[in-house]
């Protein structure tokens, strides 16, 4: 059985990706620092604990378990605390991913998927927004991931390296059987703190901003599913393992969902009404962000397979079993 080191592989989107590609063979060998992932969503492989920042470390591993790619999730994530720290984020995001590389040159890796974002390219200047759309960040998260994306393009033109990088939107959802689902530390993505306002584990919701030029003046996102990313990063692996070419791929499913729209959604799936207030905008938030994800269906044959409601009923159903007390 192949083994793919997921870096990261205990948080949202990395726990996931782990049980994709379980399903399709492989073994996924996590590699965390446990800072914001968590034990109990390693289910489909071992446990390497060890930040991305160690050599040393990343080089036991890697010898241990030759691994045929790598999956790269470990990243500081949120966008404010990225104003406010943000030699973190550079420190994290970029150092950690350089010594990530530099591991897997050391090791004749040359497979490497990478997690990047929708905010490398600021603010949209045109929507749904394709790969060609001018990359310019807004905030230190954003630039961090941009910043590794130049690094991975020279890898590619100059060495041996060969990498899919994947620009996601809104990443939303849980596993429908439960087994794992989002799960952070302070909360701060708007469906979870929704469905918290639901549950009663929070006052309310707040909507920044309701006088946007959209079609009831919210803002406008494109959420998608996260057991549909995990497909695309299990895609993307044997993509790269069958011979493909270095390329950067948005994922999203091509359809915003407005914050009111996603608010009313919770409120039929839950059958329990929750206070909203509205509040002003906050600065650097876009009216839009919707993808263009032709190009995924083109070289990975990738399109997601789940609506809103999808994604709102596998949610709530996670976070109400939290609540109930289970994990």
């Amino acid at each position: 059985m192949d083994k793919v080191l997921v870096v990261g592989g205990a948080g949202y989107i990395g726990s996931h990706t782990c049980l994709n590609l379980a399903g399709r063979g492989f073994e996924p060998v996590v590699y965390d620092n446990l800072s914001n992932g968590h034990r109990e969503f390693v289910k489909w492989g071992p446990l390497e604990t060890g930040d991305i920042r160690d050599g040393d470390r990343l080089d036991a591993v890697i010898s241990r378990h030759e691994p045929v790619a790598i999956v790269h999730f470990a990243a500081l994530i949120e966008v404010g605390q990225s104003v406010t720290e943000p030699l973190q984020f550079y420190e994290n995001n970029v150092a950690g991913t350089l010594t990530l590389l530099a591991a897997a040159e050391r090791a004749g890796i040359d497979k490497f998927v990478f997690s990047s974002t929708c905010a490398t390219y600021g603010i949209p200047r045109s929507t749904p927004m394709a790969e060609t759309h001018p990359q310019a960040p807004i905030n230190p998260y954003g630039r961090s991931k941009y910043l590794v994306e130049e690094v991975l393009r020279d890898l590619s033109d100059l060495k041996s390296l060969r990498t899919v990088i994947l620009r996601y939107f809104n990443a939303s959802g849980a596993d429908p059987e439960g087994r794992i689902g989002e799960w952070h530390t302070p909360e701060t993505h708007a469906i979870p703190l929704a469905i918290d306002a639901a549950l009663g584990r929070r006052e309310g919701f707040a909507i920044f901003g309701s006088d946007y030029d959209t079609r009831d003046g919210t803002c406008v996102r494109d959420y998608i599913h996260v057991m549909d990313l995990a497909d695309a990063h299990g895609r993307a692996v044997e993509y790269l393992l069958s011979g493909g070419e270095s390329v950067a791929l948005n994922l999203g499913t091509g359809t915003g969902t407005t914050v009111a729209e996603m608010l009313a959604a919770i409120e039929a799936v839950s059958g329990r009404p929750f206070p909203v207030k509205h509040a002003g905008r906050r600065a650097g938030d876009s009216p839009a962000l919707v993808a263009d994800n032709q190009k995924a269906w083109e070289v990975l044959g990738w399109r997601p397979e789940r609506d809103l409601d999808a994604i709102i009923e596998s949610a709530w159903n996670w976070h109400a079993g939290r609540a109930n007390g289970a994990v």
